[in-house]
């Protein structure tokens, strides 16, 4: 390990649960580096969603609160509204905030509220068993669609950043991943910026991130980095969106 190494002291120092090549741990450092940068960790309170990161708030050492599947933007407008001084930002998978919690998603964004969503999508439903998500894309395989998604008894996969670029309550909304070391620091800009957007008032800032999940991919950490940028890139298109 470089000498030059140090843990942000926003993120805990403990044994990860995820899975090997899994998207969240980096993600998890992210936040805290972003947090830890712009001097916001007295501040800060996340909120924490049912599936994967369900235990977010084992990592991060700031304020944490759990929310009830798909309503951590509900949770999130409560806090924000009553402590308006606190920077408040949910960290959602894409059942939580595309499938169960559309309509939270949807509502809060169109109210412009000041809020910082991390959209984690890697296209599946990892922690019940891999079933089929609204992002999972067409002909992909899962423990509810073996055949492969199809677009006649299934439809498509969801663009919900595309969706929410077309609001007028929405300040800014931008699709990352973190597939690879260039696009990791890509991805922390744009997280770090949206922090921002939230210090300085400017209202509701989304980031998506596309995120590995080899164990329900059925690839390795590596087959799962390349996929996200030889396929499923190629569907949810990165780049700044609003």
């Amino acid at each position: 390990m470089s000498k030059n190494y140090k843990r942000p002291d926003s993120f805990y120092d403990v044994p990860t649960h995820y899975c090997a090549g899994c998207g969240h741990g980096i993600l998890h450092r992210i936040v805290a580096e972003c947090v830890d940068e712009l001097g916001i960790g007295e501040k800060t309170i996340a909120i924490a969603p049912v599936g994967c990161a369900v235990v977010a708030y084992d990592y991060w050492r700031m304020d944490c609160a759990e929310a009830a599947h798909g309503r951590a933007l509900a949770v999130a407008t409560a806090i924000k509204r009553c402590q308006s001084d606190r920077i408040v930002f949910t960290y959602q998978g894409d059942g939580d905030l595309a499938a169960i919690g559309t309509a939270e998603t949807i509502h809060a964004a169109n109210r412009g509220e000041n809020l910082t969503v991390i959209f984690v999508n890697n296209a599946v439903y990892g922690m019940t068993g891999g079933q089929m998500a609204p992002t999972t894309l067409l002909e992909q395989k899962t423990t509810t669609s073996p055949r492969g998604r199809n677009v006649k008894t299934e439809g498509f996969p969801l663009k919900i950043s595309e969706m929410l670029s077309l609001l007028e309550g929405v300040y800014s909304v931008e699709r990352v991943s973190v597939s690879s070391p260039k696009e990791i620091f890509n991805t922390k800009r744009a997280i770090k910026q949206a922090f921002l957007n939230q210090v300085e008032e400017k209202g509701f800032s989304l980031v998506e991130v596309l995120s590995m999940c080899p164990t329900y991919w059925g690839k390795t950490p590596l087959e799962a980095a390349q996929w996200i940028e030889t396929t499923l890139s190629g569907y949810f298109k990165l780049g700044k969106l609003k």
